[in-house]
């Protein structure tokens, strides 16, 4: 036998070493030379520590094969992952899986201060702070019970960039324990398998950290393939009203092993179905034509049930079709790859997983670009140059909504419905994320607008600024 097949063989032997102790390079060192010796390994393998059990048949001395095959080192290596998952999943679940960690005093208390924050001005959060501990101790004891706690809806709705929504908005009683729930059970738990690329909704995330991992999928792409390549947009059509409660509920379900803690999940899930089924035999409709869908916009639980809602679709793309720039942010996301054709095969497996999942695309905003041609994302137009540059610059339409947003400013200004500090505020904030982008001349211009209708006419007619 040649040297190449003998440093074959002992590579294989390494290998197979590696697999059973797991030791390090020292005892495989020692192996391989009393092998090349003709030493007898039998002694060496009866003094290492090993995680599973072998028979003599494995050792030389036996005639048997000391090599594993790829198969069993694969197979090894797989448990060895799941049991590690699983040890990890226990460790959390001990900790913020407890049912009555969540609905304990402390935590109540602690959720009902960190509600308030912003709207501790509200009538019916002042009552509530008044009597906090008595509040907290007869919801406390409620769901020791297990007894329900929801009294209904506070709807309303909201015009966003022309669009209407509507909102659902729960009494302020029962955002303590929906905030306790999110807080100490859902969060930690539910977001332990998200992606890294999923940044909506999470401490240490959101439109920034989303843009900044799309100009490092840019770069790492231009490194490889230049400029040549395409990105698919996709975007879910009315993605919170189309949220399945029963696969929110299986989703719950496998994540928690409380039955307390899935029961109290599913009853804030049941009360939106609830609502639509009053509001369809109060408007004289079918109520057999209600399905159990749609979470409303307003409960940070739903936000955290949205977010990891798509898991499955994440982790498919980034796994299986191999997309490794890949991001979605809530119900936007984008590929990136060089070859059209097999983002094509992407947008029909997106399709099959979507349907699955019981939520539809919006085809309106689901296309594929070229990435010379720049696309829109998060409302901010990217351009890849032929340098390797990203350019980020503020979508058309949102420079002429705030255009007009400052001269509405303006007029309630002007009847003192608006104070200038509250004005240069929300200014100032619109600044600071159009500076984060390529918008030298737009904030220039926005700059000079701003300086007309308010110091300029200050300046000419005296209009007092602060009051």
């Amino acid at each position: 036998m040649g040297n190449r097949a003998v440093n074959k063989y002992l590579d294989d032997i390494r290998r197979t070493l590696l697999a059973w102790y797991r030791i390090g390079r020292e005892p495989v060192f020692h192996a391989c030379y009393a092998m090349r010796l003709g030493l007898p390994v039998k002694l060496l393998i009866q003094g290492c520590r090993t995680r599973y059990h072998f028979d003599n048949r494995l050792l030389p001395e036996s005639g048997g094969n000391l090599i594993m095959t790829s198969e069993e080192r694969k197979e090894a290596r797989f448990q060895r992952r799941k049991a590690k998952c699983e040890a990890k999943r226990k460790r959390v679940l001990e900790e913020h899986g407890d049912y009555y960690k969540v609905i304990s005093r402390n935590a109540l208390s602690k959720s009902a201060i960190e509600a308030a924050k912003g709207v501790s001005y509200k009538a019916s959060v002042k009552r509530y702070m008044l009597r906090r501990l008595t509040n907290v101790a007869a919801t406390n004891k409620k769901l020791t019970y297990c007894e329900d706690i929801h009294k209904g809806f506070i709807c309303f709705g909201l015009n966003e960039r022309g669009k209407h929504r509507d909102i659902m908005s729960v009494h302020f009683s029962e955002r303590v324990p929906q905030k306790s729930l999110n807080h100490n059970a859902l969060v930690p738990v539910l977001t332990r398998s998200l992606i890294h690329d999923n940044g909506a909704s999470q401490k240490g995330k959101g439109t920034s950290f989303a843009m900044k991992r799309l100009v490092t999928h840019l770069r790492r792409h231009y490194r490889h393939h230049g400029t040549e390549g395409y990105v698919l947009l996709f975007d879910f059509k009315n993605y919170f009203g189309n949220i399945d409660h029963d696969i929110a509920k299986q989703i719950i379900r496998r994540a928690f092993d409380d039955d307390k803690i899935v029961w109290l999940a599913n009853r804030f899930i049941d009360s939106y179905y609830e609502h639509y089924l009053k509001m369809a035999i109060k408007k004289g409709e079918n109520p057999d034509t209600v399905e159990h869908k749609g979470l409303g916009l307003g409960s940070e639980d739903n936000q955290t049930i949205a977010v990891s809602y798509p898991n499955k679709l994440d982790h498919y793309i980034k796994e299986v079709l191999q997309i490794h720039e890949y991001a979605r942010y809530m119900d936007d996301g984008y590929l990136i790859h060089e070859s059209k054709e097999y983002l094509e095969y992407c947008l029909q497996e997106i399709r099959r997983i979507c349907a699955e999942l019981k939520i539809e695309l919006n085809e309106k905003k689901t296309r594929i670009v070229k990435l010379s041609h720049g696309f829109t994302f998060l409302k901010t137009q990217i351009y890849l140059t032929d340098t390797g540059k990203i350019l980020r610059k503020p979508c058309r339409k949102a420079v002429v909504r705030q255009r007009r947003k400052l001269v509405r400013q303006y007029r309630k200004f002007l009847a003192g419905e608006l104070s200038f500090e509250d004005i240069r505020c929300s200014y100032a904030s619109w600044r600071g994320c159009m500076e984060k982008k390529q918008a030298r001349r737009t904030i220039h211009s926005m700059n000079r607008l701003f300086d007309r209708l308010f110091i300029e006419n200050w300046q000419r007619e005296e209009v007092p600024l602060y009051g």
